[in-house]
């Protein structure tokens, strides 16, 4: 099984699309980890997103955000694997095609996430600095992160 990537605005997607990927999202960021939390956002409609698909079906999605938009810096976030698709390494694969995206497209400026703290050792990994203490967001314990630009 392989991972097929596609970029798109909000714009680009039909309603059917955009209806799968928010279903996904509240599965995985609502009732799997059971928080209650406005989910769709006014930052969609300023996101890229990232889908990736295994044989036609929704396996992972990933969003970034222009800087200036929720932090200085670009942002990746809403990072999600659908249960079915995991234990394959599709987390991994995602977030390189979106650190790649995003340092192509937002040059010399790094990239900010707000990342789930238990997730922090996977970040860094991917070259992601801890620059705050853990917090509690929506109750998950979070960290914000930064990867340096480029040749920073």
């Amino acid at each position: 099984m392989s991972l097929h990537f596609s970029w798109s605005r909000l714009s680009d997607f039909s309603t059917r699309d955009f209806y799968e990927i928010v279903k996904a999202r509240e599965a995985v960021f609502v009732v799997e980890q059971q928080c209650a939390y406005q989910e769709v956002d006014e930052l969609d409609p300023l996101a890229w997103h990232l889908t990736a698909t295994v044989d036609g079906q929704l396996a992972a999605y990933i969003r970034v955000v222009g800087p200036g938009d929720k932090f200085a810096e670009p942002s990746i976030g809403r990072v999600m694997t659908l249960k079915a698709f995991r234990d394959h390494q599709y987390g991994r694969a995602l977030m390189s095609e979106a650190i790649r995206f995003t340092e192509q497209t937002y040059p010399g400026l790094g990239i900010k996430i707000g990342a789930q703290y238990y997730l922090k050792v996977f970040y860094e990994s991917l070259g992601f600095q801890a620059v705050s203490e853990p917090y509690d967001e929506d109750g998950i314990l979070h960290i914000d992160m930064v990867k340096p630009a480029i040749g920073s």
